[in-house]
């Protein structure tokens, strides 16, 4: 349950509130358009009626490979567009694209949680060979490799697509089976390459819808629109 934070009423389902705003980083839901209206003349007004949940954006990408200055660059700049908004970021805390955006994210600061698949710093460092600086909590749950990707996956309203192997492929897979919001940066190559034609194979309507962009600033853009619009109503196949 939330609340409204112009009339103060709860919303006790988020995806039947007649509308939604994301200000400041954080998410409101609202019980009429009206109040919509109200709270978009000033913000400022109401925020603190009903202190919004930050909006996490979860960067899936490749930990390996020889990656180009300009695919370097785009991961880092994914990071930046997620910090600008003042979004929190979630990554499988690995090396690699998610670890570039990581970068690029603490260049304007905002907070940033890393999901290990290690039981320990020590198992995280020396056995999966991950890094531990860049971010502000690491979450251990020594699930694997495989077994985390399901918790990077549902602990992002946002999912984001850089480069990327099978391990990519698999997150890719979790977020479009379970009808997140996901979006692909064009130009950092890897599984971006194919994945129109896996959904086409797939032929599996599942609610998940993919928007691309070669800017990450402007997929970011898009992904809110999108979200506020249109896909908060069902943000996944969880929402009971």
């Amino acid at each position: 349950m939330t609340i409204d934070p112009v009339c103060k009423r709860p919303i006790l389902h988020h995806h039947a509130a007649p509308a939604i705003r994301i200000f400041d980083g954080h998410l409101y839901y609202f019980d009429s358009l009206d109040c919509r209206e109200k709270f978009d003349q000033k913000p400022s007004r109401y925020i603190a009626n009903a202190p919004g949940r930050t909006l996490t954006v979860g960067v899936m990408g490749a930990a390996s490979g020889d990656f180009s200055p300009e695919v370097t660059e785009l991961a880092r700049e994914t990071g930046r567009a997620i910090a600008r908004k003042k979004f929190g970021l979630i990554t499988g805390a690995c090396p690699g694209l998610p670890w570039e955006a990581c970068v690029g994210f603490r260049e304007i600061g905002g907070f940033s949680v890393g999901i290990s698949p290690a039981l320990s710093e020590e198992e995280h460092t020396h056995r999966f060979h991950s890094p531990n600086d860049l971010y502000d909590m690491i979450i251990f749950t020594g699930s694997g490799l495989m077994g985390r990707e399901v918790i990077n996956i549902r602990s992002s309203d946002f999912v984001v697509i850089l480069g990327g192997h099978s391990g990519t492929l698999g997150e890719f897979s979790i977020a479009y089976d379970e009808g997140k919001l996901i979006g692909v940066v064009d130009g950092s190559g890897g599984i971006t390459t194919i994945l129109d034609r896996v959904v086409e194979a797939v032929e599996k309507p599942t609610g998940s819808t993919i928007i691309r962009d070669k800017s990450p600033a402007a997929l970011i853009d898009r992904m809110i629109n999108h979200y506020t619009s249109t896909h908060f109503r069902k943000p996944s196949i969880f929402i009971g």
